[in-house]
């Protein structure tokens, strides 16, 4: 299981005229790779990948890849909801240095649940690299149920989910019935602590683009038992990242990382930076908390 413990899903910094901020990528990495981070996860919904040309995609791979140095597995971004599309994608993808994909239940189309089985073992079929599952239903429009991901887990070429369902009857289903070797992933920082004690594996984090120490070692003290620290660094970071989501993901977590010195704030059309009244709350808890 190498996509366990603390991934981040890493944003993607622009500079003010919205061209791709590459020094600031390669800093970011390189922050999450000595800080505790275990793998990296590359052009999510975090790194606002909808909004990057193919030539962009690309050259933020190629980024990452130089800056991580081999250091952290690391995991890209690919999903849609033209099934040949996508398998033909996965099965002609290159890089070597990209060791698993991350790819989310088709949005907009509002397939059945045997209309995702197919879709996923379409997919598993042709990939070249280990999938993870991405059930984001708030994105997506639809559930990915346990009994869905279940069977999915059973395809040798699919080895964890990332769950963002935001039900934890429905997690604590799916860690109840999957083999030991399938990855349990939190897709929700609130909730990642608690679902660790329930038995999952890790995160693909937002917050861990600015606070990966903090979150590494909540991560880490709860696999070790240690749940009176988890519970201590999971309660010091929950109103800041109930604040970060507040209006929209990746807005808030980029003003943070911006007072962090770590990046702009900018965000591509049609997602734009958070509110002046959060932006307020925002500072007011960072240095309550003593984060900046």
């Amino acid at each position: 299981m190498i996509f366990k413990g603390t991934g981040v899903a890493l944003v993607t910094p622009f500079q003010k005229d919205g061209s791709v901020d590459e020094s600031r990528l390669a800093q970011l990495v390189n922050d999450q790779a000595e800080n505790g981070t275990d793998f990296l996860v590359v052009q999510g919904t975090t790194g606002e990948a909808a909004t990057l040309a193919s030539e962009e995609k690309m050259r933020v791979l190629d980024v990452v890849i130089e800056a991580n140095h081999g250091r952290l597995p690391i995991i890209l971004g690919m999903g849609g909801n033209n099934t040949a599309q996508l398998a033909w994608e996965m099965e002609n993808f290159k890089n070597q240095h990209v060791d698993g994909f991350l790819s989310a239940s088709p949005h907009y189309n509002k397939p059945s649940q045997r209309g995702i089985i197919e879709h996923f073992e379409t997919i598993a079929r042709k990939s070249k690299r280990p999938l993870i599952l991405y059930n984001v239903p708030g994105r997506t429009g639809s559930n990915m149920t346990a009994e869905t991901t279940i069977h999915l887990s059973k395809l040798s070429n699919i080895v964890g989910v990332k769950e963002a369902s935001g039900d934890f009857g429905q997690v604590m289903e799916i860690i109840n019935h999957v083999e030991d070797d399938f990855a349990v992933l939190s897709g929700e920082d609130a909730l990642t602590m608690p679902m660790i004690a329930a038995g999952a594996h890790g995160v693909i984090s937002v917050v861990t683009n600015a606070f990966p120490q903090q979150y590494a070692e909540m991560i880490n003290s709860a696999f070790q038992g240690d749940f009176q620290r988890a519970r201590a660094i999971h309660y010091h970071l929950l109103t800041l990242t109930n604040m970060m989501f507040e209006e929209g993901n990746p807005a808030g977590v980029k003003y943070c990382l911006e007072l962090l010195d770590k990046a702009d704030a900018y965000l591509r059309l049609p997602l734009v930076e958070i509110s002046e009244e959060l932006k307020s709350r925002i500072i007011k808890e960072m240095k309550m908390k003593k984060l900046v």
